[in-house]
């Protein structure tokens, strides 16, 4: 039997490009996100039980950390769960917390510490937690990992519950691609009512399986022109997903592109001077009519300019007339911004592994010198001392 192509590639030529990894994990993410759903399904009323407590506690705090990749998904959901659950919610990076602790941790404030991890061996992300045992009165902490032999889910702390999502979101690949999907969707699974995403999970799902499947020829072909400069922009819980989506393209170009992230509104505060003719600008745009507004009237803004070489819509409502530039995502013309999230990243992600071959590299390890590392190396964490100086 003939091996499938993924992503419009056989598998013997993955195989022999050293992609086979990344295109693997870039696809099987509609299956892992109901995977992951019906996972959290089942324990959500010990997560209940364990979170509630705080999540409900109008005086209390939630905080989402990670690093890197792992940080973006808390940018991503911060707004929307703040809005949603009585305590405060902020996504503060595990790489912000740690040296700056008494910036964020206050000692009298309960905390539920939401930890992501993708390999759960990340040394930021171990001290986070050994401070904010140290530092903070109340807190739970509640682990989001991939990895069942990760050191995360192993800090001996007195109240904690780990998420350990499928073997298979263990990405093997050096960029985060399904562990970012399915712990955001873990978490917010986790952190909303029981029940609110299970009738959204399919279409979910769908819209994202299109987009791997329907979004190759366009994709492909602004790979192939290599842009030098490549601009995201989102408005909202999308302004996160930017971020996700330039740090995807710099680690998978292993740095050869030169990229720039923001909200559409702040564009046009001085990054939009980033723009050249060789800039490619993609937008996620906003399934809110209110905030879509705003999304259009840049870009259309940047199409008159004619500065860029291209600027893309990335988009569930698509205007027709400008189709030829716009990537669609089927299905979910009426979804929340919060559903738009997981095909939106499947699109980036498709669209930085195939500009990632398009200059040579090798996207499973596209830093083979280990100037950078699948987990972080090098770091030197320093003992806290309770007069709050470094021991």
């Amino acid at each position: 039997m003939t091996a499938p192509d993924l992503l419009g590639i056989a598998e013997k030529e993955l195989l022999a490009t050293g992609a086979i990894w990344t295109a693997r994990e870039i696809t099987q993410q509609p299956a892992m996100l109901e995977r992951t759903q019906a996972l959290v399904a089942q324990l959500h009323p010990q997560l209940e039980a364990f979170a509630g407590a705080i999540t409900g506690n109008p005086a209390a705090r939630v905080i989402l950390t990670g690093a890197g990749t792992s940080a973006y998904i808390g940018q991503c959901l911060a707004p929307l769960l703040d809005r949603r659950l009585a305590a405060r919610v902020d996504a503060v990076p595990t790489t912000d917390l740690v040296c700056a602790p008494r910036l964020y941790l206050d000692p009298a404030q309960p905390l539920l510490l939401v930890s992501f991890g993708r390999s759960g061996n990340s040394p930021e992300s171990l001290a986070a937690v050994e401070l904010a045992e140290s530092l903070v009165d109340e807190v739970r902490h509640l682990v989001v990992t991939c990895n069942p032999d990760g050191a995360l889910s192993r800090v001996p702390v007195a109240h904690s519950m780990t998420l350990q999502l499928p073997e298979e979101t263990h990405d093997t690949s050096f960029a985060m691609t399904s562990s970012f999907s399915c712990m955001m969707l873990a978490t917010v699974a986790a952190l909303l009512p029981a029940g609110e995403l299970a009738s959204r999970i399919a279409p979910i799902a769908h819209a994202t399986q299109a987009v791997i499947e329907q979004s190759l020829t366009l994709l492909q072909s602004l790979a192939n022109a290599r842009h030098d400069r490549v601009v995201y922009l989102g408005s909202g819980l999308l302004q996160g997903l930017a971020r996700e989506a330039t740090l995807k393209l710099g680690e998978l170009t292993n740095g050869a592109v030169a990229t720039c992230y923001d909200s559409p509104l702040g564009f046009r505060h001085g990054p939009k001077t980033f723009i050249d003719a060789n800039t490619l600008v993609l937008v996620f745009v906003s399934n809110d009519p209110y905030t879509r507004r705003y999304d259009h009237d840049l870009i259309d803004e940047l199409r008159r300019d004619g500065r860029a070489a291209r600027v893309i819509e990335i988009s569930a409502r698509p205007r027709t007339a400008v189709s030829a530039d716009t990537l669609l995502v089927p299905g979910l013309a009426d979804a929340q911004d919060l559903d738009l999230l997981w095909p939106y990243v499947a699109a980036a992600q498709i669209y930085a592994f195939l500009h990632s071959r398009a200059r040579g590299v090798t996207p499973d390890n596209p830093n083979p010198s280990g100037l950078v590392n699948r987990v972080v190396q090098g770091v030197q964490l320093y003992p806290f001392g309770n007069d709050g100086s470094a021991t």
